[in-house]
């Protein structure tokens, strides 16, 4: 831990030097500076024999009678770094020090102080350290507090919301746990307004870029440390602490105060040790949910044996109202730029299996704190499965809307990420694998609705969700072909043309020809002329309402084919 000193103005106030009438000559901006030492001086060449942060306290006996060996004796003592240069009238200045002094200290920004009585040099060095020795026992015992708080938050299991409300309350100032995708997990605002706290978090965090796992970004008032563990890192801890000038503890002006640089760090580990508990006690339930999960999805095991074991895990299947549910990010989108090195492939191949694993305890802690009975688990690179297991099929859309309003609430300020998609609800573990089947559909098929419900059922995806479904359905694509392979074929012999972004216009405009020239940003005898040799490629009239509306669906089911 590095030492704590008090400030030149801090000894200023001090008991023996106020008894010397002292009074500020220059450098008033360099009080706040530390002092780590006093020093008593007589000759003028004593810079020779100093570190830096001492104060220097004279009677200028020694000190040499011309303007330039004066100059000099400053320049000197500000080049080592002295905190400040204390002379006692009386002996060789009477009444002021000389001018040339005040001068060449206020250059160099140096404070320079006159004491204008005789004042005991040894009561002051005997204050100062004491001042230094207290406040080195400050730290030190808040050191220890900090120490055995967040030993007693690890002994007990505590959970990463109350050691973050400890860390709050121990620095007294706005604490927030993120993961590496800048999504809040925890935080507790110290008294302040958490709406303005969490406002536009995701940006604000990215802009903080600490130089080592733990610094300080003075612009913002943010330190900032680095959590995981086993060389895994997680997430971040930040605690706002906004630089001041004049706290009187001796540190560089601008820089927090040791004592939270040790909280902050030991609440970090704390975290990631809490973190490789719950998941090495949990690993094992983990495999066999997954383990369970994928036999029901593709049959590898009799129902039978999957229910029997679900039972002897805690979650019975029997005579229970079963709901499939799919939990997926709404993106798929490559690791976002932020930390140095993010945004590359190898960055996005780290960054999925990390936001899937996040997502995945998400899921589970969601469960818990809805207090639900299910199955859980990660059941390709994209999303999370959960077969509830309901004591009746009344608590169905209840359960639905608490599960889900408990993971969105794991997700911060930016709850539309995540697309909860739920199933029908079955009656018999035999029926389960439907029901999960279904809900991975429907979250495929709502993955890119800009709508922001709570969960997506069947009859939410529309007919172009309908359409996602059967995409790979042979007659589907027969359809498509049927309907609009003739002018696919003409696209791809005449690339400049592309004729079925004409007729998509066309029809996305509700056959308004005049509109659709304006989508197409074609001028209308060009998009009437397009529209004339579509009808005779395809050998339909798109005059009629019937033919158009085939066609719109052979371009919906053609879009949900190409989806990936």
């Amino acid at each position: 831990m590095s030492p704590v000193f008090p400030t030149v103005r801090e000894v200023l106030a001090l008991d023996p030097v106020r008894h010397g009438a002292p009074r500020l000559v220059a450098g008033e901006t360099g009080l706040d500076r530390p002092v780590r030492w006093v020093h008593v001086a007589e000759v003028p060449d004593i810079a020779t024999l100093l570190g830096g942060g001492e104060l220097v306290l004279t009677t200028g006996i020694g000190l040499p009678a011309d303007d330039a060996g004066l100059r000099a004796f400053i320049g000197d003592l500000a080049a080592v770094g002295v905190s400040g240069l204390v002379v006692e009238l009386g002996r060789r200045y009477p009444t002021e020090v000389p001018r040339v002094m005040a001068v060449a200290a206020a250059r160099r920004g140096l404070p320079l102080v006159e004491l204008r009585r005789a004042t005991p040099f040894v009561r002051i060095t005997e204050a100062v350290h004491a001042l230094i020795v207290d406040a080195q026992l400050h730290e030190l015992r808040a050191a220890e507090e900090i120490h055995q708080r967040f030993t007693e938050l690890s002994v007990e299991g505590a959970g990463a919301a109350e050691v973050v409300r400890q860390a709050a309350a121990l620095a007294g100032c706005p604490v927030v746990l993120e993961n590496l995708s800048r999504q809040v997990l925890a935080y507790d605002p110290a008294g302040e307004n958490a709406e303005l706290l969490l406002d536009g978090w995701e940006q604000h965090s990215r802009r903080l870029r600490p130089a080592g796992r733990t610094a300080y970004d003075s612009d913002s008032g943010w330190l900032v440390t680095t959590v995981g563990a086993r060389g895994q890192d997680w997430g971040r801890l930040l605690l706002r602490w906004p630089a001041r000038a004049g706290l009187g503890d001796g540190r560089p002006v601008g820089t927090p105060p040791n004592r939270l640089t040790i909280l902050v760090e030991r609440a970090a580990s704390t975290l990631a040790l809490g973190r490789l508990i719950r998941r090495d006690a949990e690993g094992l339930e983990r495999q066999l949910h997954h383990t369970l999960l994928t036999a029901l999805l593709d049959h590898s095991r009799p129902v039978d044996e999957i229910a029997l074991r679900a039972r002897a895990l805690g979650v019975p299947l029997e005579r229970r109202h079963l709901v499939g549910v799919m939990v997926r990010l709404r993106r798929d989108t490559p690791a976002e730029s932020g930390a140095p090195g993010e945004g590359g492939p190898a960055d996005a191949a780290e960054a999925g299996p990390a936001r899937l694993r996040d997502l995945a305890e998400a899921v589970g802690q969601a469960l818990r704190e809805a207090k639900l009975t299910g199955l859980t688990s990660p059941v390709d690179d994209q999303a999370v499965g959960v077969l509830l297991a309901l004591p009746e099929a009344a608590a169905e859309d209840r359960a639905l809307a608490a599960f889900a309003a408990a993971l969105r609430r794991r997700h911060g300020d930016q709850p539309a990420r995540v697309l909860i998609a739920a199933g029908s609800g079955v009656a018999s573990p035999r029926e389960v694998r439907r029901s999960l089947v279904e809900a991975r559909q429907v979250a495929e098929a709502a993955r890119r609705d800009s709508r922001d419900l709570p969960v997506f059922r069947l009859p939410h995806v529309g007919l172009a969700g309908l359409l996602h479904l059967l995409r790979d359905e042979p007659r589907l694509q027969t359809f498509v072909e049927r309907e609009l392979g003739a002018l696919l074929a003409h696209d791809a012999q005449h690339p400049r043309e592309q004729l079925l972004g004409t007729l998509r216009a066309y029809l996305e405009q509700g056959r308004n020809k005049s509109a659709g020239a304006v989508a197409a940003h074609l001028s209308r005898p060009a998009f009437y002329e397009r529209l004339a040799r579509i009808g005779r490629i395809l050998g339909v009239d798109l005059d009629s309402v019937e033919a158009c509306l085939s066609l719109h669906v052979a371009l919906l089911a053609l879009d949900a084919i190409r989806t990936p």
